[in-house]
This record gives structure tokens, sequence and C-alpha cells, in this order.
């Protein structure tokens, strides 16, 4: 049996056959009991819980809460936030347990469930299984005075913010920039704490409209960006997604500035400031080649793991390293959360920029991308593994030497494999990856 928990928690149609209001009963009573088994502090145990846009949001939260009052948990309701801010009430603002109701990038039918744990970390795999094991468990009801209570606040937010702003490292007064907000969980707050680092900021898709959540909008559509920051004579544009844990930006012609790219400039700020303690930052293997080189050049080392925002944080905590993220967008900051938090990535480029007085194409251009190609071919995952196989991602490998890779990737949730292909040209990429292709297809 598949399990429920993906790479980010657990997603699907909401009120569908997986993702129903008893589930997130369900999950939140079986988090209770698993996370807080080991709690020894006095008084009742206190969970967050925070939302998206999604018409489907309260149904999922109201569900969620009554799980976790059922368990004898108090329940702080923080309503439309972006998922760094639960974090951060673990974190920092004494929560045992938080609880996003999103889907993150995906359309407005879906929603999903995301855990946070004691210190705003996501849930490690083995307490991920313990508490779907769980799921259907009989457990003693607490009663009377027993039961947890529902309470709702804005005081993490305000905290949240402020930590944000203390992470400034220069005030942006003088720059324009365009916010794409996905009318998602950040059109509320993302417009206003870019103003408040003195930043002139237009705002769209930020109504906070959950019937169109990434509908032509944010992180994965940014056309509309692109178009409002030429329009607007911007200096650069924003764009988070449905959740605001992830950041891509626009340079001033319009231009996409990538996850890798603000990786790049991001490394190369912490470095020149000795804020890099580990000389490291983190990234995953899905990282552009021209990632690597530039920070080589640079004396940074790389250190890459499997795809998802939680093996970079892994990678990151197990290293003592302080600066990680994806190529899609999440960029962790650990010195001052513990998560991707895409507003923070956000202040920190306004903030170098500020600091250098560059533009952002200019403190971009610090890596050079290769052209890249990804492919994904109908095949058994473990076709990856396959001898024809690895012999001729071998051999294309030795053709293209120093100057490109290739990576296969088994999809993990479909019969795929994924053939990525970086080499010096565009056309020399997509040569080598359809003889891949045709490789590793010929099983079918």
């Amino acid at each position: 049996m598949a399990r429920l928990f993906g790479t980010d928690g657990v997603r699907g149609l909401a009120n569908g056959d997986v993702l129903t209001p008893e589930l997130a009963l369900a999950v939140a009573r079986s988090a209770a009991h698993e996370l807080l088994a080991l709690r020894t502090a006095a008084g009742r145990p206190l969970a967050v819980i925070g939302r998206d846009t999604r018409p489907s949001g309260p149904m999922l939260e109201a569900a969620a809460a009554a799980g976790f009052v059922s368990a004898g948990v108090d329940v702080l309701l923080l309503g439309v936030v972006p998922t760094p801010v639960v974090a951060h009430a673990c974190s920092r603002g004494g929560a045992d347990l938080g609880l996003v109701v999103s889907a993150s990038h995906n359309a407005m039918p879906d929603n999903g469930l995301k855990l946070f744990g004691p210190g705003g970390w996501k849930l490690p795999d083995d307490v991920e299984v313990a508490l779907e094991a769980g799921l259907g468990a009989t457990r003693e009801r607490p009663t009377g005075l027993a039961l947890g209570r529902i309470t709702s606040s804005t005081d993490v937010v305000a905290s949240y913010v402020d930590g944000l702003l203390a992470a400034l490292p220069a005030r942006p007064s003088g720059l324009k920039v365009v916010v794409d907000c996905a009318q998602g969980a950040a059109s509320a707050l993302a417009p206003e704490v870019y103003r408040r680092t003195g930043a002139e900021v237009v705002a769209i898709a930020a109504d906070g409209d959950g019937e169109r959540i990434n509908d032509g909008s944010g992180a994965t559509h940014l056309e509309l960006l692109q178009a409002a920051v030429v329009e607007h004579g911007a200096d650069l544009g924003l764009a988070h997604d449905g959740d605001a844990d992830r950041c891509l930006a626009v340079d001033a012609a319009g231009t996409v500035v990538d996850g890798d790219q603000l990786l790049a400039l991001l490394a190369v700020a912490m470095h020149e400031r000795g804020q890099l303690p580990t000389g490291t930052v983190v990234a995953t293997v899905m990282s552009n080649l021209g990632f690597v080189r530039a920070m080589d050049e640079r004396g940074i080392r790389v250190v890459q793991t499997a795809v998802g925002d939680r093996y970079v944080l892994e990678a990151m905590r197990a290293g003592g390293h302080a600066l990680g993220g994806e190529q899609s967008g999440h960029t962790v900051l650990l010195d001052h959360a513990t998560t991707g938090d895409g507003l923070l990535t956000g202040i920190s480029v306004l903030g170098r920029m500020a600091e250098t007085g560059q533009s952002l194409a200019e403190l971009a251009a610090v890596m050079t991308r290769l052209p890249q190609v990804l492919v994904n071919i109908r095949a058994q995952r473990s076709r990856a593994v396959d001898a024809d196989v690895l012999d001729a991602v071998a051999r294309e490998e030795g053709l293209l030497g120093a100057t490109g890779r290739v990576l296969l990737r088994p999809s993990g949730t479909e019969a795929l494999v994924r053939v990525m292909v970086e080499a010096e040209t565009a056309a020399l990429a997509a040569e080598v990856a359809d003889r891949l292709a045709g490789v590793v297809g010929r099983a079918e």
C-alpha cells in the first residue's frame, strides 16, 4: 500500500477519496499522540493551524482543530498565513505542533496537510510512518476540563514580520518591486512586508481570491509578473506560490531569475559577510551545473541532496550549513527560519540590491545557466538502474565530459523516468536527451 505522506505532507483533491475532513481529524489526533508523547513541559500542549485561501481550507481547518481538541490539545487558529508563519510559531512562539492546510502550488481543487513539530522542523520520515500507522488507532478520549480549547491570535504574525525585517541587510528605499501573491496565503501580508522595507510596491494577484489561487499567477506561472514588471517600469518582480514558502524573481527587463540564481547571489552575499560558517551551500541534484561552477569559482563548496526541500534542510542541519535551496524557489536561511520562506528570500534579494547598488540582472550574472533539457519517459521506474540504461548514460557522460551532465531520476509517484541533460548548447542537450529517451523507452 502506498504511503499517505509524500515529500511534503498529504495532498489531494479536497473532499475527494483521500483528503477528507475525516482524514484531517484523524491526522491531527495521531499527530497529537505521536509528537506529544515525549513532551515534558507542564500545562496543556498547543497546536497552531494556518491555511491558504482555498475554499476547502476552513472545512479542513475545522476538522483538524476538532482532532487536536479531542486529543486534549489547545488550538491557536492563525487564519490565512504563509507556511513559514506556522513554522515560526513552533520555533519561536512556543507551539508544540503546527499544521498548515495548503496544497502549495497545486490547483484550487486540491488541498493538503503539512505538519511541523517542536522547534518548527518538518517531520522526519520515521515520525510520519508512525503517525500514518496510528491513524485508525483507538485511544482514550479526554472529557470535561481535559479537552483542548480553541482561540485565535495575530500576535504570531506580528512576531514573524518583526523577524523578517530584522534580517534585512539594507533598506531598499527607492526600489520599485512588483509582487505576485498567486491569490494565496501571502496576498495581504507580502505587500505590507515589502512596503515596510522601504520599497515601492505594486501588488498583483493579491485579492486573496482562493477560487483563483495559482491560476495563471504565482511562482509557477511567471508570465503575468514578467509583463507587469515591464509595464510598471519596476526594478524587479517577486513571485510567491500558494503558501508563500517559495520565491522566484524577474529582473527589470522581464527575464526570469530562478531559484538557482537566487541561491547563488545570496550565497555570494553571505560568504562576503562571513555568514557561511562552513563555506558551504546546500542544493539538490537538479541544480544547474552553472550554479555548481559559479560556487566553485568563488571558493564555496556545494553539497547536493535528493530533490525536496526537506532533504536540503536535513543536510543543512547535519552539516551546520546556513544556506540551501532548490531551483524551484525554496530557499532556506537557517539563521532566520526553519523552513523555506518566500518572503524572507524576497527581502534578502531586495536587501542585497540595496547593499550593492546593483540591479538584479547584475547580481544574477554571478552564474551562467547551462541549457537544461528535461524529458519524462513513460517506463517502469526500475529502468533508471537497468544495465543497458546505465551504460548509455556513461557513454553520453563521456561525450559531454566536464561541459555537461546527465541525471536519471525515477518519479516517486508515477511510472516515469525523468532524464535531465545539461550541455554547453541547447541543441546538444536535446540530442543527448533524445538518445537516452530512446534507450530508456525501449523496454516498453
